[in-house]
């Protein structure tokens, strides 16, 4: 097997930021996600890939949270389009962990399936390489397990490095992208047989089996009055849960110029279902709560297959008012769906 000993670890960053932009879980002040290796101050930031996860998702990087689409000129009722805003700059996402690469799955399926493919994300996705950092350890917000994924393998990571404390990372290619990595740094891999990590079992016992079957017919359903009662809709879960999606499309001009952008958006605003006549569909905090609940643990998984859920628990860890998926999806099992 091949192994990446950790005191090459700089060495191969230089190596992968030559040809890619390079991303690594960092501690920036009070934020924690993954910046850009050229932001890195060894003096000021932490490297973070010894801890369970970071605050912000690597989702940024592929689908950014402000994103400008195209500029445009007009001239009465013609408009003539300047320059379209796809980026295909070669990405690498190093020491992610599993939760997150299947979030980014979760995109690929909005993004790319069901007759559409968004090309501003499709530029991105393609030349993004993730390199996934397996979870031995869960944490106490974690239940990704429960979700239908495993934290130590993903079929859709690069490359997957099993860390093995002092005798460096197991590194595995595990694509053809990966292959076509590995091959240009063997040089600062060794050959060694070594043995793999012990996981530790989770301390968070999650079954969502069923969820989604039951959840479908508790749309009136009076116990999400109490369940959303402690949400202020602030929609920070919404901003660092890896799998939301939601954004908002906006138009910028100036004289005969403009230029239209996305940026993201949250399903927990009053404004996001806001119609252009005034009526609001989804008026009340109740309502958003339930809409937001329902789409991750029903409709998607009724759409495509699967809950829009990795068990990351971050929204667990930053919510201000302690509102917690596993309990929802707990309570939601314990009640007659008639009731």
């Amino acid at each position: 097997m091949k192994i990446l000993k950790k005191n090459q670890l700089d060495t191969l960053w230089e190596r992968l930021a030559r040809n890619a932009e390079l991303y690594l879980p960092t501690q920036k002040g009070d934020q924690s996600g993954f910046f850009s290796y050229k932001t890195l101050k060894p003096e000021k930031d932490t490297l973070m890939l010894d801890a369970l996860n970071v605050y912000l998702s690597p989702k940024n990087i592929v689908l950014p949270q402000t994103e400008m689409m195209y500029s445009f000129t007009h001239q009465g009722q013609e408009i003539n389009l300047e320059e379209v805003y796809e980026d295909p700059t070669p990405r690498i996402i190093f020491g992610l962990r599993s939760c997150d690469v299947k979030s980014i799955d979760r995109l690929d399926t909005v993004f790319f399936t069901r007759g559409f493919v968004d090309e501003y994300y499709r530029s991105r996705r393609e030349n993004t390489l993730l390199i996934l950092n397996a979870c031995y350890h869960p944490g106490p917000n974690c239940f990704c397990e429960a979700m239908g994924l495993s934290p130590r393998e993903s079929e859709s990571a690069d490359i997957i490095l099993h860390d093995a404390g002092e005798e460096g990372y197991i590194w595995v290619a595990n694509t053809e992208k990966g292959r076509e990595l590995t091959g240009n740094i063997e040089d600062i891999l060794e050959e060694k047989e070594i043995s793999y990590p012990q996981p530790r079992p989770f301390t968070r016992e999650v079954d969502y089996t069923g969820v989604a079957e039951k959840l479908k017919d508790m749309f009136s359903h009076p116990i999400w009055h109490p369940l959303s009662d402690p949400c202020i809709n602030c929609g920070i879960c919404t901003y660092v849960c890896p799998n939301c999606y939601c954004f908002d499309i906006q138009v910028k001009t100036r004289g005969e110029e403009g230029y239209r952008y996305r940026c993201w958006d949250s399903c927990m605003y009053g404004e996001y279902t806001m119609m252009a006549g005034g009526h609001n569909p989804r008026e009340t905090g109740m309502e958003r709560f339930r809409n937001r609940f329902l789409h991750k643990l029903e409709f998607f998984t009724e759409r495509y297959g699967e809950p829009l859920c990795t068990g990351c628990g971050r929204c667990i860890a930053v919510c201000p008012t302690g509102i917690n998926i596993i309990e929802i999806m707990e309570k939601a099992k314990g009640v007659e769906p008639s009731a």
